[in-house]
């Protein structure tokens, strides 16, 4: 078993320690250590994009960034999305489009879109479908989730 290591980060706006061995994924600790389930797992190999955090204001797929190379990085995952009891206009969208069914891919598409609308407020359909490329969804096709994500740009 690897000496695990101390990491500090600001998770969600919080000030974070955590223990990690070098070789778990963010995803893993974020999961399995810090009990942050909203960010899920799909395919474990950076293709689908469920897993999608924000990492200093960019977004990442968590499988495959290393726990450890969070030290003092600022890290948003879907659960930090929200303003206290109010959800986020996009999460709020979302629910009012049924842009979601199963659910695995919802909080990565609402990650990554939040990191759109955070650099261009002003994004036009084409950008966010190029944008959302990296996420895939399996069971609602792509329609309601842009309309939802155009429809939170609106509103934001």
């Amino acid at each position: 078993m690897a000496k695990k290591v101390i990491v500090q980060a600001n998770l969600n706006d919080n000030d974070t320690e955590f223990l990690s061995e070098p070789r778990q994924s963010l995803l893993e600790v974020l999961r399995e250590t810090l009990a942050l389930t909203g960010t899920k797992e799909g395919c474990n190999d950076g293709n689908c994009g469920a897993c999608t955090v924000m990492v200093d204001g960019r977004i990442v797929n968590s499988c495959l960034m290393l726990a450890v190379e969070a030290e003092g990085k600022k890290i948003t995952t879907i659960e930090g999305i929200a303003q206290a009891d109010k959800l986020h206009p996009l999460q709020q969208s979302f629910l009012e489009e049924a842009a979601l069914q199963c659910g695995i891919c919802t909080p990565g598409f609402i990650v990554a879109a939040k990191g759109l609308l955070d650099r261009e407020p002003k994004a036009d359909e084409h950008r966010v479908r190029h944008w959302l490329a990296g996420n895939l969804c399996r069971c609602t096709g792509y329609d309601k989730i842009i309309r939802a994500v155009l429809k939170a740009e609106k509103e934001l």
